[in-house]
């Protein structure tokens, strides 16, 4: 009874491991970018950061559905490893998991980047990753 308890848990634990190792696939020639604030706008608070997609569709967090998913901002932090899921608990990678495509945002004064990366329903980039340029803006 108890070998059998043993190969049903390292049986589970090797199925959850290779399921929550699965990449989701992009769509090919998706590209996530910022629609406002433009690349050397000088801004004021609050700023609305506009999100944008092409080729992909939005979707909250926890859906499965193919060629989706939701975005993640990037605040004043290089780009996160795009092969592992995307940091929770930090303050400079918000999560917009029910599908937000914008956010208002209040910034120190001085220059600041913004980036977005999209993940899949668990908070991963998709591969390969679909990403934005930085943008950066000046706070007056």
């Amino acid at each position: 009874m108890l070998r059998q308890f043993a190969i049903f848990i390292s049986s589970a634990i090797l199925f959850w491991s290779s399921a929550a190792l699965t990449d989701t696939p992009s769509v090919p020639g998706a590209k996530a970018y910022i629609i406002s604030p433009k690349d050397g706008d000088v801004v004021s608070n609050p700023i609305r950061v506009q999100f944008g997609l092409e080729g992909m569709g939005i979707a909250p967090a926890g859906i499965d559905a193919e060629g989706t998913g939701h975005h993640h901002l990037v605040v004043d932090k290089d780009t996160p490893d795009l092969s592992d899921y995307l940091p929770t608990g930090d303050s400079q990678v918000i999560h917009f998991g029910k599908g937000q495509t914008e956010t208002t945002l209040s910034l120190e004064p001085g220059e600041h980047t913004l980036q977005l990366v999209l993940g899949d329903k668990d908070h991963k980039p998709h591969v390969p990753p679909v990403v934005s340029n930085k943008v950066t803006i000046t706070v007056k």
